[in-house]
């Protein structure tokens, strides 16, 4: 395990320990065991099917982005995501988002930084689908705003999720900025010509420091430029952006329908569609903080703090939320385990590869559809 793996395995455990502490200080042992027994697991089935179907979505909506530049098929877009989600679970660090460039680059011969820029780029559509469902949730779900939850020190309650919220959209508009900026032709010109140009502001140091700048910094620079935009290239295509668009309703109404499938199981948990959805919005807020693989701790502190909200008890909350956790998590690492299989990819080598991965993208060189990366 590569030093910044270890580091962020140790703050994930540092986040986590308190978070799990913080979920089931109030529910005795003794009664959480009773009540996992109460639940009727048979609402799993149909839950699961649809976590799964809901990262089928997932899958179509990356082999749409991709086809921008580089057209691949169903599985070719599916096992490298799964993998990469699978990654996530059982691995420190977030490493399944490079996976899934790194296994795309080594299967399918596209550029790491176009990979990755598309990954960025889904990130993106499950931001804008989360700020929508949170305003849509606060705007239909009454929440009691007398209610709060003290978690590191901070203290969380409606006008903190509305805070947060604001700080969704504001980052939404700057991400949407930026990716506007590269991929339309005429900013990335200038941007293009920007790089290039400074080279010569360094002229007066002489010809060798401005050919050692040229070849070792602009040129790379505008490579990966050209990627980048490459993986962002769907914001050109509207009809693409309006069927992702449709797809990321499909996916997060997946997740939202598959919460609500488990509470069918769990005695206690008597809550709408919509609470449940505004439940899963919260818990993804809260999963977006470090935390050790599988999210373990800081999602039931979530799922806690949410149901909290609409007067759940802290042991049926619990109860569910562990439960909940599980459909949602390993349906997942199984189905991407399986995709290692069937494509003959080493989770562990693509792990290493993903942990001492670069910050700066590898030089690309110029092939007949784009780039490609050494």
């Amino acid at each position: 395990m590569n030093r910044k793996t270890t580091v962020s395995l140790v703050i994930g455990i540092v986040l986590s320990l308190p978070a799990l502490y913080l979920a089931f200080r109030n529910v005795p042992i003794n009664a959480l065991v009773s009540y996992m027994g109460q639940i009727d697991y048979l609402w799993m089935i149909p839950a699961v099917v649809v976590v799964l179907f809901g990262f089928v979505a997932r899958a179509i909506r990356w082999q749409i982005i991709l086809s921008a530049s580089h057209r691949l098929g169903f599985w070719s877009a599916y096992h490298p995501m799964m993998i990469g989600f699978a990654v996530n679970c059982i691995l420190p660090g977030r490493i399944g988002e490079i996976a899934r460039p790194i296994i795309l680059q080594r299967k399918e011969r596209v550029p790491f930084t176009t990979g990755l820029a598309t990954v960025a780029a889904e990130r993106l559509f499950d931001i804008v689908m989360l700020v929508a469902f949170f305003a849509l949730v606060l705007s239909l779900v009454d929440i009691d705003p007398n209610i709060q939850y003290t978690f590191g020190g901070y203290v969380l309650n409606r006008e903190t999720l509305i805070a947060i919220g604001s700080g969704m959209v504001k980052l939404c508009i700057v991400l949407i900025a930026g990716v506007v900026l590269v991929s339309l032709t005429r900013t990335r010109r200038l941007i293009v010509g920007i790089i290039q140009a400074v080279p010569r502001w360094f002229s007066f140091a002489g010809e060798r420091w401005t050919t050692a700048l040229d070849r070792w910094l602009a040129k790379p620079m505008v490579r990966i430029v050209e990627n980048v935009a490459a993986g962002f290239q769907t914001v050109k295509r509207p009809m693409d952006i309006l069927i992702c668009l449709a797809l990321s309703v499909i996916v997060w109404g997946s997740a939202a329908v598959a919460y609500y499938l488990v509470a069918m199981g769990s005695p206690g948990i008597d809550l709408s569609l919509g609470e449940l959805a505004a439940s899963m919005v919260i818990v993804s807020f809260f999963i977006a903080l470090p935390s050790v693989p599988g999210f373990w701790g800081i999602w039931e502190a979530g799922g806690v703090f949410a149901l909290s909200l609409f007067a759940i008890p802290a042991k049926e909350a619990a109860g569910f939320t562990l439960v909940n956790h599980a459909v949602q998590m390993f349906p997942i690492i199984f189905a991407g385990l399986a995709s290692a299989l069937i494509t003959g990819v080493s989770i562990r080598q693509v792990a290493a590869s993903a942990g001492s991965k670069p910050l700066a993208p590898p030089v690309a060189r110029p092939t007949s559809d784009g780039y490609n990366s050494d």
